[in-house]
């Protein structure tokens, strides 16, 4: 990539690892409210790191290509594990590598040429759970749980607009369930779009679909092929993440 391209990235790590470290002082809280609200539907598990950053990123060089920005929910149970802190590394994140790896034509190794984020790095076993703790915690949790998403927003926006200027980069925003109606990301969803208002050229680069996890992407981007008889699965990924995007996003840009 273009050193500019790598400058872009090294200040997204930094200012996400800002945002780490500035909600480190809430870790007892959070585990403890992790564990109540995953009690009833969860596995017992080990509460590692309650606020996560992504140290896959530390190894993305200035000879590495990063084509696709991939943003999930929030990191999991696997992902919050001491031995891992990374994104999108339990089943979903299986479920994207193998799809990738079945397209060869689209150009992306998903764990080298896709840079992976989150809407927030506030840890919890389900994304539901994000409610429990926004409504059962301290006023400082609920902030951080939504100044979080804000800016992670405006930081993944502005990475955005920089690769896609560069080389074209896509951003494929997974799982959408939590962006309408009363969902805990409309912060999040509602600041992206504030992000690009200058940028429209980027915003077409930014997909929406649904997520990996329990083959929901698959699934829909077959019925989306059949239905419109589509055998080219490039131009089916941009055609199915502009509908659902336009769906999330009405366009106004």
């Amino acid at each position: 990539m273009t050193h500019a391209a790598f400058s872009a990235i090294q200040e997204y790590k930094a200012a996400v690892a800002a945002l780490v470290s500035r909600y480190a002082p809430l870790s007892a809280e959070l585990i403890r409210l992790t564990e109540e609200a995953s009690r009833d539907d969860t596995p017992p598990y080990s509460h590692d790191t309650p606020v996560v950053y992504n140290r896959a990123w530390d190894g993305i060089t200035e000879e590495d290509e990063i084509r696709l920005i991939v943003v999930g929910d929030n990191p999991g149970k696997e992902e919050q594990l001491a031995s891992k802190r990374a994104y999108l590394v339990g089943q979903s994140g299986r479920v994207a590598e193998g799809f990738f790896r079945r397209n060869p034509a689209l150009g992306v190794d998903f764990r080298r040429n896709a840079m992976i984020t989150n809407k927030t790095p506030v840890h919890t076993a389900k994304t539901k759970h994000l409610k429990y703790l926004s409504a059962k915690g301290s006023p400082a949790v609920a902030r951080a749980i939504q100044e979080s998403q804000l800016e992670m927003a405006r930081q993944t926006a502005r990475l955005h607009q920089r690769l896609c200027a560069e080389n074209g980069t896509r951003l494929y925003m997974v799982g959408y369930a939590e962006l309408k109606g009363k969902g805990i990301f409309i912060p999040w969803r509602d600041e992206l779009a504030a992000s690009y208002a200058s940028t429209p050229e980027a915003w077409e680069a930014v997909l929406a679909f649904q997520h990996f996890s329990m083959n929901r992407f698959l699934v829909d981007l077959k019925n989306y092929m059949e239905e419109k008889g589509e055998a080219n699965v490039a131009r089916a990924l941009d055609a199915l993440g502009r509908r659902h995007r336009d769906e999330i996003w009405p366009p106004v840009l």
